[in-house]
């Protein structure tokens, strides 16, 4: 129909008018004498069909429908991790600050006063030096955005549409949901830096873990006879029995070497665990480097190698390019003395490439071998 005034006609969608088609159909058959059975049950077969397309396609699965059903529990994880991760960043801050504070205050006045000259040097640069990189390379992590595709430009490669942003999705890039934006070269994303490690900050992330776990490994044995002395003291000065309490007896320490003692004991426990812990996800990421990988890329071609051996295919990475070449794109080593100036000391130099084409090993022709 016609609105008053209006150059324009309301239009039925075409699913409304299938419906009311075949209401006018099954009036016309129940006047008829068809009867009202057969055609009720078509109409209502009909209707449920029309309501299942409202929800319903070709690409439906169980897959999908897990996903709708814990679509709530999602929502709730990505909400605390994205909150807990300020906490998350202060306690880092916390640990790393009370650790330095031990240090300064109870492990290097030993160090000064009884270790030779030698020694003396090797500790005030070691110590400072892995400081300077742990600093450097948890702050750049941590505010380093880990890089986005474009979404102004139309001619970006793709290969796929991300669902949940409705935009072109590079090679390498994935969604992540609780940052809420696709992720280039996407790793994971890290509750320990409130932030995704990406292509812009993988590096950063990698060098924070390398050096704080080897920062870790120089307090646990630095400090390892001090640990020793401070455990023996706690365990064998407890408080006389009741017996021998009539006369007053001075304490074997005073406060603030009980306190040093118990400093001494948190600090070593502390670096060695985290040693341990860390040590084990820089090998990971180690091997993953090695291979060309990330953590994401890891589960997918898990999944492509099994699938492709039922064929009687090999898999092959398209980004390995061999271990050394890997390890030279992750750090962006251009030349020699890079191992040194970019590798060995603090720098923010930009990753090679822009994270949105990548070269590969192979041709698109044949991407696999048999």
């Amino acid at each position: 129909m016609r609105l008053s005034g209006g150059r324009w006609t309301w239009k039925l969608s075409r699913a409304m008018r299938l419906v009311l088609r075949r209401c006018r159909a099954w009036r016309r058959g129940h006047k008829q004498g068809w009867g009202g059975g057969g055609g009720a049950g078509e109409l209502c077969s009909y209707a449920k069909l029309l309501l299942r397309s409202l929800y319903y396609n070709s690409l439906t699965n169980s897959d999908t429908l897990l996903d709708c059903a814990f679509e709530p529990v999602y929502w709730i994880v990505d909400n605390v991790t994205r909150w807990f991760g300020v906490a998350f960043v202060s306690l880092v801050v916390l640990l790393i600050s009370s650790v330095v504070i031990i240090v300064y205050t109870c492990v290097l006045p030993v160090i000064l006063s009884t270790y030779p000259a030698p020694w003396i040097v090797w500790h005030l640069f070691c110590g400072h030096w892995l400081l300077v990189m742990v600093v450097f390379h948890y702050y750049k992590a941590t505010t380093t955005h880990p890089g986005r595709p474009p979404k102004d430009k139309s001619d970006v490669p793709a290969v796929s549409i991300c669902k949940k942003c409705i935009v072109p999705k590079p090679a390498r890039t994935h969604h992540c949901s609780i940052c809420n934006t696709c992720i280039l070269k996407m790793d994971h994303h890290c509750p320990w830096l409130n932030n995704c490690v990406g292509h812009l900050n993988h590096r950063y992330f990698y060098s924070f873990c390398l050096y704080m776990m080897l920062a870790c490994i120089y307090c646990s044995v630095s400090s390892r006879h001090m640990f020793t002395e401070a455990y023996n003291a706690i365990e064998v000065s407890p408080s006389p029995p009741p017996s021998l309490r009539v006369v007053p007896s001075p304490p074997s320490f005073t406060f603030r070497e009980t306190t040093a003692h118990k400093a001494i004991v948190f600090l070593w426990v502390l670096t060695s665990s985290v040693a341990v812990a860390l040590g084990a996800l820089t090998l990971w990421h180690s091997i993953l480097i090695s291979r060309g990988e990330t953590s994401v890329e890891r589960h997918i071609n898990r999944k492509e190698i099994r699938r492709l051996r039922e064929l009687g295919k090999v898999f092959r990475n398209p980004y390995h390019h061999g271990p050394l070449t890997n390890w030279k794109i992750m750090f962006s080593v251009e030349k020699p003395s890079d191992w040194v100036t970019r590798v060995l000391l603090p720098s923010s130099h930009p990753p090679i490439g822009d994270g949105i084409t990548w070269d590969c090993v192979y041709t698109r022709k044949d991407p696999m071998a048999i």
